[in-house]
């Protein structure tokens, strides 16, 4: 584990979408029961205006809602994250599989180069929200966004942000057959999610390293009540802990044999 005195954070806001509806009270107790035999739970589109909304993917406007959604669940409007003061992370490990689908299959779409979905998105949420500070992409699980958190720790401890949004984009329904072929799809359903969490500088230290051995207690509730949620997971992990009124939270993944975790200060959700 490691571990630095100097690197203090407090989650300020998360804001959560997942295809079982809005926010922690949406989840089921039993996802799979829930389920009901359904692979994947997707994500309506959202209905926001505007002619350039009106251009972008799914993924994009589901990014933009769960940024609106943080700023409601912590009471603060948009002007709180604009600027060059906002770091913006964003995760995926579903990351361009939808775009890359629809061009093997010709389908007509506004990404000319479906590699680059994930900045699309990212793109669209600066743009959205006035984002000019500094910027990250990773693609992968639970693991990189516990990376992510670190990141942001790591940012606002250097003084590089006054804040940092991590943001977390999943959906399945586009390439589910993709899904099915791979090894380790499991019984538990694919659950289309959009997380954001909002983190500035706190006094509680981030414990952060790589783990082995079974997963945290908050890892097994997301699985148990969401299903299978990939890089979002540590998102919903950290909404529960909010939710529940936990000071503080221990989130683990794991992602292609790798497991990471991290420890940092929850603060409490102002809605559910």
């Amino acid at each position: 584990m490691t571990a630095n005195p100097k690197v203090g954070v407090q989650v300020v806001g998360v804001g959560l979408l997942t295809g079982w509806g809005q926010g922690t009270a949406a989840l089921p107790p039993d996802a799979r029961v829930a389920a009901a035999g359904r692979a994947v739970l997707p994500l309506a589109r959202p209905a926001l205006e505007g002619e350039r909304f009106r251009r972008a993917t799914r993924e994009c406007l589901l990014g933009v809602e769960a940024v609106s959604l943080m700023l409601a669940e912590a009471g603060l409007d948009r002007a709180a994250i604009r600027g060059k003061g906002t770091a913006l992370l964003f995760v995926t490990a579903g990351a361009y599989g939808p775009s890359n689908v629809g061009f093997i299959g010709a389908r007509s779409g506004t990404l000319h180069f479906p590699y680059t979905a994930p900045s699309a998105l990212s793109g669209e949420v600066a743009i959205e929200f006035g984002l000019t500070g500094a910027y990250v992409i990773l693609v992968g699980g639970a693991p990189a966004t516990i990376d992510a958190l670190w990141q942001a720790g790591r940012l606002l401890a250097q003084g590089r942000c006054e804040r940092a949004l991590i943001l977390v984009v999943e959906v399945f329904e586009d390439c589910e057959a993709l899904w099915r072929r791979a090894r380790w799809m499991l019984p538990a359903p694919l659950v289309e999610s959009a997380a954001c969490a909002l983190l500035t500088r706190g006094k509680t230290p981030v414990v952060y390293g790589a783990m082995g051995g079974e997963p945290g207690p908050l890892e097994r509730a997301v699985e148990d009540r969401a299903g299978r949620t990939l890089a979002a997971a540590p998102l919903l992990a950290l909404a529960l802990a909010r939710a529940a009124g936990e000071p503080a939270a221990r989130l683990t993944g794991s992602w292609r044999g790798r497991r990471a975790s991290i420890e940092l200060a929850v603060g409490h959700a102002a809605r559910v």
